[in-house]
Parts: C-alpha cells; sequence; structure tokens
C-alpha cells in the first residue's frame, strides 16, 4: 500500500527514511514536480511552531482591550486549552450580548490546507454561523476587480477558468500566443485544491514544439519559458489598457474587425467604437497615441496589431494586471480583443484570464466539483470586500461603494482569523498595524509565529495538512487522494475542528455546528457527495474504504479537449450568458448605470494613480509578483526559501541602468521606500527587468523595527498602496506603487522574522 499526501504544491508520496521518520517524495506521474512542498517536515519549520495556546500579556490580565498598541511586541503568556478555550467562549459571548453578530468579522483569507475537510476558510465560518453570524468579506486580493467585473461581461471567472482552452488544443491550433503580464511558471506550481500533475510547463514546451509563435508584453522577460524563442516588449506597468486599445483602433483602420461575431455573440459595440475612433472623447487611441503611455514603440504596436488580426491568435491576461489602479480594465479590454478578432470560441484563438496564475489554467481534466464543509446560514448581512479591512476598522460607520451599492462599514470588536496572514496579504502594512488596534479582541488560529500570530490576542496551535486526516482533490487536477495523517500534533497543537467543537459546546452550539459527527465522520461524508456527484457525469468511484486503502484515485482517463465558448460560438442563443443581453457586454447598460467616474460603460483608458508617466519623488515602479519558493507567505521560514534570499532578505531586482545610476552591485542591502514606508531588501542585478522598475516577490514574513519604523525582511506591502482599484470592485491596488531605491550604508539590523515571541508569566 502506497501512502500518498497533497498539498498547494503538489501530490507526494510518503515514505520511510533511513532513520525511520517519514519523508516526502514527489508523486511519480507528475512531469514538472515542484519542490516547494518537500520541505514541510523541516526542523527549520518546526522550531517556529506554535505548541500551546498563548495569550498576550496585557489581554490576559487586564481583559479585552488592554493596550492595543502593544499587540505585535508584548510578551504572551502560554495557557492550558480549558483556559484558551473559557477565555475565548466567554470573549464571544461578551460581545454578542453587548454588540451584537454585527461585531464579529470572520477573517480567513488565505490558502490554509489543500484538504476538502479541514479548510480553515469553511471551518471558522460554519463555527461563526452555528453561533449566530459574522461581518464576511468578498472577493480575493488576487481577483478583487477581476471577480467583479467578469459577471457583469462574461460569466463568473471560475467558469472561464472551468472553460479555458486546454493546452493540447493550443499546442494544435494557436499559431499566436500573446501575453500581458507572461505566464509565470513560479505561479503555475500551486493550485488551490491542490495539485495533480503540473501542466504549465510541458503545455508551453508542446506549444513551442508545434511551431506557437510567442510574444510577451510585461516590464519582464522572465516570466514565459517555452523551451523555444520568446519575443518580449517591455511595457510601462499599469498601462496595458492602453495599448490594447491602440491594438483595437488599429483593427477598425485595418477593416480586419470580425463585426459578424460581435453582431451575433457580443452587445454594445457599437458604443465602444466611437471612444476607439476618438469620436466621443476627441481623442483617437492611436498606436502614437498609446506609445507615449506605454513607452512601447508605435511601429511595434501596429505591425503586432496586424500580426494578431492575421493568424489564430489567443490573448492572455495575467492576474497581476487587475490589481492595479483601475483594474478593471485590462481584463476588460482582453475580452474585447477577443471579441473583435472574432476567434473566441474556435479552437486555439480568443483570450484567457489567465494561463499562469495556478496550475488549473488549461487543463483537460473533466470538470468534477469537490465537496466542501457546508458553511451554514450567516444572519448577520453586513460585508466588506476583502482589501478594505483596514477602511473597515479605521472607518466604521463610513460608506462605501462595490459594485452598483452604497454600503456602511460595520463597528468591529471582535476579530476571529483562522486560515491566512493578514501581514502579508494587505498593503500598506504600517497603516493596517494602526487599525489593527481597534478591535478589543483578535483571536487567530496558527500553526506557526507568523506575524499575524504575533499581532493577536489569543494564538491557538492549530495542526498543519500532515498532521490530519483528510481529503485532496483539485476540481481540475485529475486525481483524489487520501490524505491519512503523516506525523502526530507538534506540541498540544489541535485541528481547527476540534477547536471548534469544544467552542461550540460551550456556547450550546455543538450539535448545530458537529451535526454528531467527529473528523473521520465528515471526511467519509464528503466523499461520498464526491462520489455521487461523480455517478451523475458518468464516473464511476471505489466506495470510501476501498478509497482509504489504496490512497488515490486517477482520472486521467476522463481527461478531453476543451475549447472556451465553443458551444457558445456554435449557438449564443441555445447557451446565452448570465449577462444582462445574454451576450459579452461590449458595453454594459448595467455598470453605466452605476454612474460611476472610474468605471464607465466600457473599457476605458485612466491614469494610474502612480505610475512612470508621472514618477515625481519617487522614480521606480515596483512590482510585488509572487515568490518562486513558497505560495504567499507559507513556509517562507523553510530552508527552501530561506535559500533563495539575498542576505537574508528578499531579493529585490532592479535593472543594470537603475542600479549603476544608484552605485548598487549584487548582494547589496538596500533600503526600498516612500512615504508610505521603508523596507530592506538583498540587490540582484538584472537586464530581465526594465529600466524604472523593480521587483520585489511577496511573502516575506514581515519584520517591523518599532524603534526605526524599518521592515527588516522585504516586504513589499510595507510599501504598496492601500486604495481600492474603482467604485466597482474596492480590489486590491498592490501593483500601482512608486518607490526610491538606496543601498544602505552603516549596520545592518539583524532579520528576526523567524524568531519566536517572548514569552512571560503573569505578572
Amino acid at each position: 500500500m502506497t501512502h500518498y499526501t497533497q498539498a498547494h504544491w503538489g501530490t507526494y508520496r510518503v515514505e520511510q527514511g533511513s532513520d525511520g521518520a517519514p519523508v516526502l517524495r514527489h508523486w511519480e506521474r507528475d512531469p514538472d514536480p515542484c519542490d516547494i512542498g518537500l520541505h514541510m517536515l523541516s526542523p527549520e519549520l518546526d522550531r517556529v511552531r506554535v505548541r500551546r495556546p498563548s495569550v498576550r500579556r496585557s489581554w490576559l490580565e487586564r481583559g479585552p482591550g488592554s493596550a492595543p498598541e502593544l499587540r505585535g511586541r508584548e510578551p504572551f503568556v502560554e495557557v492550558d486549552w480549558n483556559t484558551a478555550l473559557d477565555l475565548v467562549a466567554a470573549e464571544l459571548a461578551r460581545v454578542k450580548a453587548a454588540h451584537g453578530n454585527e461585531a464579529i468579522f470572520g477573517g480567513s483569507y488565505g490558502w490554509a490546507s489543500a484538504g476538502r475537510f479541514h479548510h480553515a476558510n469553511s471551518q471558522v465560518h460554519r463555527f461563526l454561523n452555528s453561533i449566530g453570524g459574522y461581518v464576511r468579506h468578498n472577493d480575493s486580493y488576487s481577483l478583487g476587480a477581476g471577480r467583479v467585473l467578469l459577471p457583469h461581461v462574461l460569466m463568473p471567472i471560475d467558469e472561464s477558468w472551468n472553460q479555458g482552452t486546454s493546452w493540447d488544443v493550443m499546442a494544435e491550433h494557436t499559431k499566436l500566443f500573446v501575453a500581458f503580464g507572461g505566464v509565470p511558471l513560479k505561479n503555475a506550481q500551486i493550485s488551490q485544491g491542490g495539485v495533480g500533475q503540473h501542466q504549465h510547463p510541458a503545455g508551453l514546451r508542446a506549444m513551442a514544439a508545434s511551431g506557437v509563435r510567442f510574444v510577451n508584453v510585461s516590464p519582464v522577460n522572465d516570466n514565459l519559458e517555452t523551451g523555444g524563442d520568446v519575443e518580449w516588449i517591455p511595457i510601462r506597468p499599469n498601462t496595458d489598457t492602453a495599448l490594447m486599445l491602440a491594438l483595437a483602433r488599429q483593427w477598425v483602420v485595418d477593416g480586419t474587425v470580425d463585426r459578424d461575431f460581435l453582431a451575433r455573440c457580443c452587445s454594445g459595440y457599437e458604443e465602444f467604437e466611437p471612444y476607439l475612433t476618438g469620436a466621443s472623447d476627441g481623442v483617437a487611441k492611436t498606436a502614437a497615441w498609446a506609445s507615449a503611455i506605454t513607452g512601447v514603440p508605435e511601429a511595434r504596436i501596429v505591425a503586432l496589431a496586424r500580426e494578431m488580426a492575421g493568424t489564430r491568435t489567443m490573448i492572455n491576461a495575467a492576474w497581476s494586471l487587475q490589481r492595479a489602479s483601475h483594474g478593471e480594465q485590462p481584463f476588460w479590454m482582453t475580452v474585447v480583443l477577443g471579441c473583435m478578432l472574432g476567434q473566441v470560441g474556435l479552437p486555439g484563438g480568443g483570450f484567457a484570464l489567465g494561463y499562469g496564475p495556478t496550475n488549473r489554467m488549461g487543463s483537460p481534466h473533466t470538470r468534477l466539483s469537490g465537496p466542501s464543509l457546508p458553511q451554514g446560514t450567516n444572519k448577520v448581512r453586513s460585508f466588506i470586500p476583502v482589501a478594505r479591512i483596514a477602511d473597515m476598522l479605521l472607518n466604521p460607520g463610513a460608506e462605501f461603494r462595490y459594485n452598483g451599492g452604497v454600503h456602511t462599514y460595520p463597528d468591529i470588536e471582535l476579530i476571529y482569523w483562522a486560515g491566512g496572514n493578514p501581514f502579508h496579504h494587505h498593503q500598506d502594512l504600517a497603516r493596517l498595524a494602526r487599525a489593527w488596534q481597534k478591535p478589543a479582541s483578535i483571536i487567530v488560529h496558527e500553526p506557526y509565529w507568523t506575524s499575524t500570530a504575533k499581532f493577536a490576542d489569543v494564538v491557538l496551535p492549530v495542526t498543519t495538512t500532515l498532521e490530519r486526516d483528510d481529503i485532496g482533490f483539485g476540481s481540475h487536477e485529475g486525481v483524489v487522494v487520501a490524505m491519512r495523517r503523516v506525523v502526530p500534533p507538534a506540541g498540544e497543537a489541535r485541528n481547527d475542528y476540534a477547536i471548534f467543537s469544544a467552542l461550540a459546546e460551550r456556547m450550546g452550539a455543538r450539535e448545530v455546528f458537529t451535526e454528531g459527527r467527529d473528523e473521520m465522520g465528515w471526511v467519509e461524508h464528503l466523499y461520498g457527495v464526491l462520489h455521487k456527484r461523480a455517478e451523475g457525469i458518468g464516473i464511476a468511484l471505489p466506495d470510501f474504504a476501498t478509497f482509504w486503502d489504496e490512497g488515490m484515485i486517477n482520472l486521467e482517463a476522463h481527461a478531453k479537449p476543451i475549447v472556451m465558448l465553443e458551444a457558445y460560438r456554435r449557438d449564443p442563443a441555445a447557451n446565452m450568458l448570465n449577462t444582462e443581453s445574454g451576450k459579452i457586454q461590449i458595453f454594459s447598460e448595467r455598470i453605466a448605470g452605476f454612474a460611476l467616474a472610474d468605471c464607465p460603460g466600457h473599457p476605458t483608458w485612466f491614469e494610474p494613480t502612480e505610475w512612470l508617466g508621472a514618477p515625481g519623488e519617487y522614480p521606480l515602479h515596483l512590482l510585488s509578483d509572487q515568490p518562486a519558493r513558497r505560495l504567499h507567505s507559507q513556509l517562507d521560514a523553510s530552508p527552501h526559501s530561506i535559500a533563495a534570499k539575498v542576505a537574508g532578505r528578499e531579493p529585490v531586482y532592479l535593472n543594470p541602468e537603475d542600479a549603476a545610476a544608484r552605485g548598487i552591485a549584487d548582494g547589496d542591502v538596500v533600503e526600498v521606500f516612500n512615504a508610505r514606508g521603508r523596507c530592506l531588501a538583498g540587490a540582484i542585478v538584472s537586464a530581465a527587468i526594465m529600466p524604472g522598475v523593480a521587483r520585489l516577490s511577496t511573502g516575506a514574513w514581515y519584520d517591523y523595527d518599532w524603534q526605526t519604523g524599518l521592515e527588516k525582511h522585504g516586504n513589499p506591502n510595507a510599501l504598496t498602496r492601500d486604495a481600492g482599484a474603482s467604485g466597482l470592485s474596492q480590489g486590491c491596488t498592490a501593483q500601482t506603487c512608486l518607490v526610491e531605491v538606496q543601498r544602505l550604508d552603516g549596520p545592518v539590523p539583524a532579520v528576526s522574522a523567524h524568531a519566536l515571541p517572548e514569552f512571560a508569566s503573569v505578572r
């Protein structure tokens, strides 16, 4: 019997090492395995585990709301589980009685576990619903603008991934692949439900081998690797919409717009074309106009437009494009480009949003929906867009606009966070730290002493993926894994379900929360849900006992080629979309009716709030992309992550021209700064990044020096801008950020991000 487990980075075989301890190996059927997950059992990670329930000393001694300004820098007191659970239950009861459930924010943003049952997001929300509800968040930091926009224009973005044209189809039919923002393989190492076989590297290699020509429109040129030639067109960050508009306008001039497809399958092109030509605003979106904005030569814009119109073209937009000021516009314009060429629904043509961010896109595997823990009914109606948490805490009662409505920020007394690390995901972390002082209580479930744990009042130690039983199943990964426990829990760690069951019992909600099932009862129940769904689409799965014994189900035999929107193109009337017209919306009456100055009824160029067209005091545009050796901030303390750091810090990439002008060399410790904050990083000088741009990946655990105000570890969110993309989505705008960089002369402070907090006894 072979034992497997699954994580966001892949499927792994569990073996016994020479010392008898378990060792993780790559699954033998993965053609391009990822090394990140091999280090989940490393001693370096074990060293930073939360081992006992811990309470911030002032909160324990003087009660909720005591000395919130000391969060993040005050010692913790370790307590036993009964004491911790009694404290948490009492505080939840107090807040409910005094302020109502509208004063509880259920925070869970992050990738938590790949397992279907031990998914912290589902667990915490189910628990809070069992005791009356909570203030929730909508959308995601990754796709705040895209998630709100796409249902108006096309379909929910998850459904667009379900329909994404598969790699085999593109290898056979695509002739030109134009990538706005690249197809970064480091991002495609992961998938939220767990990875089966990594598909992107082989998919891109197969396309290159079949003669597909690749054009990468991006500020960097190392984010599209095919094993062959890739043309790099450097572009100023946040200006893709202007380039796309110029391509579209050129097609109008050349007479290559597919007006039949637009009439048959789209709505509102007549309202949009006058904007392209300048008839509606007096500004023709010419190649010369776009060149001045983007830095792309005018002749190259014209030529690219004609190349795209002359062959079978797939247009891809990276998620990073919409994590910016007015981030809705490049996504909307990507859809419009595909429609104007008229190749949507044809094999190898059209658009994608997008290949690269996760392993899921381009998968040929059957669209079998995975099971999840039911969350119950939330009786609280209040919510926030996920990236507006600091706004909510700092401005209770203030109004905000979102998706056509006007809403009010609730007044939060208690934050309950399980799964995720807001001191990684959020922008302008100094501002978040100030906002974090507002609630009376912050309760966190964490396996590791991350910055979020250190900023909490109560920290409850939870198990990791390898310390519990679960089912691994990514909906488009082609494999179901019996995730049997590999090692016992570290210290006194408990799984989220055990913690919430004990709290629910204290609050009179145990039956509602558990429904009478223990951990394995739920695992078997969720497998039964999957079994029934599979049966409904003609796939026979074994019974639970057989599955659990054999360890894996491989669904590769059910894979088949996929062409996005093929059925819709063939018969739009019979396959209507759930938009206002039932067609693809090039102009949306609904969005226009929201009367938003920053998001009108069709794609529009807006000058970003911060960009290289108006650099001012800070002359470098900072890109904060995903890291290559971890997922967000997960496993940052592992040796695999640490090996890529420079001088113990996250590396910042600079073009040789920019480095030379500042006297910076490879390996130097540098200070990256703007008016919002300062952080240290290790310099890497590289021609892979265009002049005027710096790149500092996310995920270094936040390491703030309270004496100097300096973030010491290279967390770019010490610098990024905490403002919404527009009044439509309020999405994250981390990619709209200007900075300056200088070499650090003098003493270099030590990194303490992975140090344990101070522990004390009650005074």
